[in-house]
Formats: structure tokens, C-alpha cells, sequence
């Protein structure tokens, strides 16, 4: 049986309901994770670098973006009828 969890601290938060009596001792096996060496980690990161440059739409959509942030739309104000 495999089950996901979040480890949080020293306790380990189980994603799936359990069907196990409490105080039922468990076994967890933990898969290292792959070492990566600078080298590789390089290679990956100059990959991805410039993935945009030749895109042409891309200053339109940062332009848009920026556009949206700065406009104020003014302040929506409630009104009470006593």
C-alpha cells in the first residue's frame, strides 16, 4: 500500500483516510531524491533561459499587465438607508 502525506515538523499528514486502528505502528519508506549535480543543474537553467525571446506578443501582454495594475478603477462605497 502507498499513501501520500506532508511531513510538518516531526508529524507527517496523511492525505488519504486510513483504514488502520490508532496506535497501529507503521512503517515509512522515504525515496531519496535524485542528486543533481551543479554541471546538470546549468545545463537545465540555460535551457530554459531566453525560452521567450523570440516572442512577439510577449511586450503587448506585459504591457496590458502593467496597464491593469496602474489604472484606478475609484472606490466602490456602501450606502445604508437608516
Amino acid at each position: 500500500m502507498q499513501i501520500k502525506g506532508i511531513k510538518r515538523g516531526n508529524i507527517i499528514e496523511i492525505s488519504e483516510n486510513l483504514n488502520i486502528p490508532d496506535g497501529s505502528e507503521v512503517l515509512i519508506e522515504v525515496p531519496e531524491s535524485p542528486r543533481i549535480s551543479n554541471e546538470e543543474r546549468l545545463k537545465r537553467l540555460h535551457q530554459v533561459f531566453g525560452l521567450w525571446k523570440y516572442e512577439t506578443e510577449l511586450g503587448e501582454i506585459f504591457a496590458e499587465i502593467d496597464r491593469e495594475r496602474h489604472s484606478y478603477l475609484g472606490r466602490e462605497i456602501d450606502f445604508f438607508n437608516d
